[in-house]
């Protein structure tokens, strides 16, 4: 555990009031009552965790800041800044205390109304994607893209780490007994006693995995890219697989008292499910946009954050929106450019980056006047540092070798998921389109 040092008595006084001044602006681009969606993040909403009394909220974003919300209220009482970079994972812990998780790499824990964090965690060498409190409330488990996850102890010490995930390791949770489970893009689920020893069981699936949870009479839940969330029991055997849609899955959520599941899609589709008879029982509809995030209020309401940058909840026992629901269908730019085959291949790309100059940065870069570009000098991106030192001027050669060999290979110090276009035909395709599609105007 490394110490955030103590903030200087000059400069505490300006971090204050920035801090009042940016949750006063906040505060007045809400939707006002309590029951309405709430509006303040920048950018997509990354995560979501509920307080046990249920009564606040803390989201995480690609705007790089994390906020605190009373749902009671409907308002904003802190915005939390740390993370050079997306916050993908928060959590509530049980004393009070917030953690949250970001794409540098760190984690950091705050206890409400401070405006630094009380403490960082600093083991990890990739993007952090999620976070998990032991039962016992002693230990914080993380996920990360560095191909690990970590087991660390509250009160201080060493983390423990587990390693066996190819890849990115995009989920972790704790069975009620206090075993760890882990979901990775290598498309396997990991049992592990919390000594750090080798996993119990590993279950091999035919799919990428993005999220997992467990129930609290110990069974495992697990979605992925092939749209299927799975019900595996405490030793991994599967029960029963259930297909939600045609879209990847990408953040799943249980109920309190574990009979429900939802499931939320790239595609903006959110199935909650009866876990127990494996069925689904209704579909959120919301706007289209991916739903990045959810959680359980309660038996009777899920909150979820998605693409548009809003915070939405909706009441479990009728599948209804609780106040307005902005349903204006997101502006799909990829529409004039029907029956191209580049454009359909960049399609699964567009939850990350626009192609229009007003279309904005949004997890990564836009790519408007990229042909000719220096890599790492979109503006008003937070480019890793690893990037900027590289020399690679983006056109046709070097877009499709990025996509030939793979991010993480081509541009070391990526924040970029790993993507790999196999088919050659559909590389070129990809790069014509780009071509047309990002050319400044």
């Amino acid at each position: 555990m490394v110490a955030r040092p103590a903030a200087s008595r000059r400069d505490e006084p300006l971090r204050r009031a920035a801090s009042l001044l940016a949750l006063s602006l906040l505060s007045c681009s809400l939707a006002g009552p309590a029951d309405a969606q709430l509006r303040g993040h920048g950018g997509p909403v990354r995560a979501l965790a509920i307080a046990q009394d249920g009564r606040t909220a803390l989201s995480g974003s690609f705007d790089q800041s994390a906020i605190l919300w009373s749902l009671d209220e409907g308002t904003a009482r802190q915005v939390l800044r740390y993370h050079e970079g997306a916050v993908n994972a928060v959590l509530a812990l049980a004393d009070g205390r917030l953690a949250t998780g970001g794409e540098d790499g760190r984690i950091a824990l705050w206890q409400p109304g401070q405006t630094r964090p009380v403490a960082t965690f600093t083991e990890h060498q990739g993007p952090v994607v999620g976070l998990a409190l032991s039962p016992d409330g002693a230990e914080l488990a993380s996920a990360s893209w560095d191909g690990t996850a970590r087991l660390r102890p509250l009160a201080g010490g060493e983390a423990r780490v587990f390693e066996g995930h190819k890849g990115n390791v995009n989920g972790v949770a704790f069975t009620p007994d206090g075993r760890l489970v882990t979901a990775g893009y290598d498309a396997t689920l990991r049992i592990w006693l919390r000594d750090g020893s080798d996993p119990t069981r590993i279950v091999t699936l035919p799919t990428p995995l993005n999220a997992v949870a467990a129930a609290p009479d110990g069974e495992i839940v697990a979605g992925g890219a092939d749209s299927i969330v799975r019900l595996f029991s405490a030793e991994g055997v599967e029960r029963a697989a259930i297909e939600i849609g045609p879209s990847p899955i990408i953040a799943l959520a249980l109920s309190p008292d574990g009979t429900r599941v939802a499931a939320a899609t790239v595609a903006g589709a959110v199935a909650v499910i009866d876990r127990r008879a494996a069925k689904p029982l209704f579909n959120l509809v919301g706007p289209g946009l991916p739903v990045w995030s959810l959680a359980f209020r309660s038996e009777a309401e899920l909150v979820t954050g998605g693409g548009d940058r809003l915070i939405r909840r909706w009441d479990m026992r009728s599948g209804e929106p609780i106040g307005s629901l902005a349903m204006s269908r997101p502006h799909d730019e990829l529409a004039a450019y029907a029956g191209d085959r580049g454009a359909e291949v960049f399609r699964a790309c567009t939850a990350c980056h626009s192609l229009t100059p007003d279309g904005g940065n949004r997890a990564g870069p836009t790519l408007s006047g990229v042909f000719g570009r220096r890599i790492a000098t979109a503006d008003g991106y937070n480019f890793s540092e690893a990037l900027r030192k590289l020399d690679i001027v983006w056109n046709a050669e070097t877009i499709g070798k990025l996509f030939e060999v793979g991010p993480a290979r081509y541009t070391s110090g990526t924040k970029m998921p790993e993507q790999i276009v196999s088919s050659a035909a559909d590389r070129e395709a990809l790069v014509r389109f780009l071509e047309k599609a990002t050319q400044a105007r």
